[in-house]
């Protein structure tokens, strides 16, 4: 079955970095679009970023130049490479993959941004 199990999250200061790391089994990894997504407390779950299987990336406005999503289909694992945090970016951050017409989500990693 399709698992996906994030890692990565943590407490951060703003201006700080972090990476996630998303390790996914049960489908061929290399060739579907891979995304990023993050929830806030009261607020919908909202599109980061997505690569495609030809790693074409695709970025949300508010993290434009910040952040980095890439993957490595050797090791099943996308990434987010996130940058000059703000602590806006706090939230929970959740992996997809959409097979045919089902989303698959992962457990998600809390990111928070604090002094």
């Amino acid at each position: 079955q399709v698992q996906l199990v994030e890692s990565g999250g943590g407490l951060v200061q703003p201006g700080g970095s972090l990476r996630l790391s998303c390790a996914a089994s049960g489908f061929v990894f290399r060739i579907y679009t891979m995304g990023w997504y993050r929830q806030a407390p009261g607020k919908q779950r909202e599109l980061v970023a997505r690569i495609s299987s030809r790693d074409n990336p695709d970025y949300a406005d508010p993290v434009k130049g910040r952040f980095t999503i890439s993957r490595e289909n050797a090791a099943n694992t996308v990434y987010l490479h996130m940058n000059s945090l703000k602590p806006d970016d706090t939230a929970v951050y959740y992996c997809n993959v959409a097979i045919g017409f089902q989303d698959y989500w992962g457990q998600g990693t809390q990111v928070t941004v604090s002094s």
